[in-house]
C-alpha cells in the first residue's frame, strides 16, 4: 500500500478520457489539504521575524513530490509577484502542472514572502538527498546496455537516493529515441529487480566519470552475463 495519496498528474479532462476521475478526485483532494497544511505550518512556526524549520514534518505527511506540486503552483499562479524570488520562479516554471480551473484551489494563501523562505526549506531539503539530476547525464541517444538517471519523480519517497536511480537499460523501444514506443526495460542496479520505465522517466545516460565503485562492479556482472549468455547461444 501507497504511503501518501497517488499524485496524479494530469488534468481533469484528460482524466476524463483516461476514465481515472476518481484518481484525479482523491490527488486533488490531497493536494488542498496539503496547501492548507502548509499555510497552518507557516503561521504556527513565524515567530520573531523568522520562519521555524517545518517543511520535514510536511513531507513526511504528503511526500515530496506533492508539496514540490503544492508550491509550484502557488508560485506559476503569483508569477507577477515581485515577493518571490527570481531562483524559485525559475524552480516553480520547471516543475510541470497542466493548466485548469481548479488549480487555484490549491494555492497556498500565506503572506508570498513566508511562502519564499518555505520553497528555499523544500529546496533545501532536495538538495541534500544527493540526487543525481540532468547535469549528470551525457547526450547519448540510444538508451540499450547503458546506465540510466531515473527522474526522482518516478520514485517513491523511500526510494528517492542516487543508489534507486541508476537502472541498466536493456532493450524495449524507448531505448531508441527515434522509435514509436516508448517503453524501456532493464534492472535496478541497486537491487536487480527487473522492470520498465518510460523514457521519459529518466533524465539520461550517466555520465561515467559519476559512476559509483560499486556500480561499476554491479555493471561488469551485467555485462559478463551477458557476454556468458551470447558465448552459449553460440555453442547450440
Amino acid at each position: 500500500m501507497d504511503k501518501y495519496v497517488p499524485l496524479y498528474l494530469f488534468s481533469l479532462k484528460e482524466a476524463k478520457e483516461y476514465e481515472e476521475v476518481d484518481k484525479w478526485r482523491k490527488s486533488h483532494s490531497a493536494n488542498c489539504d496539503c496547501a492548507r497544511t502548509i499555510e497552518r505550518a507557516i503561521r504556527d512556526n513565524y515567530k520573531n521575524n523568522i520562519l521555524g524549520k517545518c517543511i520535514n514534518d510536511i513531507i513526511a505527511t504528503y511526500g515530496l513530490d506533492r508539496v514540490n506540486w503544492v508550491l509550484a503552483n502557488t508560485v506559476q499562479e503569483n508569477k507577477n509577484d515581485g515577493r518571490f524570488s527570481e531562483e524559485n520562479k525559475k524552480w516553480a516554471k520547471n516543475i510541470w502542472i497542466p493548466k485548469e480551473e481548479h488549480r487555484w484551489q490549491f494555492v497556498v494563501e500565506s503572506h508570498p514572502g513566508l511562502v519564499d523562505l518555505l520553497i528555499n526549506q523544500a529546496r533545501d531539503y532536495y538538495k541534500n538527498l544527493g540526487l543525481f539530476d540532468s547535469s549528470h547525464c551525457t547526450d547519448e541517444g540510444d538508451y540499450t546496455d547503458k546506465v540510466l538517471v531515473i527522474k526522482p519523480s518516478t520514485l517513491k519517497d523511500e526510494y528517492k537516493t542516487a543508489d534507486f536511480q541508476l537502472f541498466f537499460a536493456t532493450s524495449g523501444f524507448g531505448c531508441d529515441p527515434n522509435a514509436i514506443g516508448s517503453q524501456v526495460n532493464g534492472y535496478f542496479l541497486k537491487d536487480d529487480e527487473f522492470t520498465h520505465f518510460r523514457r521519459q522517466n529518466f533524465f539520461g545516460v550517466l555520465d561515467e566519470k559519476y559512476l559509483p565503485e560499486w556500480a561499476k562492479e554491479k555493471l561488469s556482472e551485467y555485462r559478463l552475463q551477458e557476454n556468458n549468455d551470447v558465448g552459449m547461444g553460440g555453442l547450440q
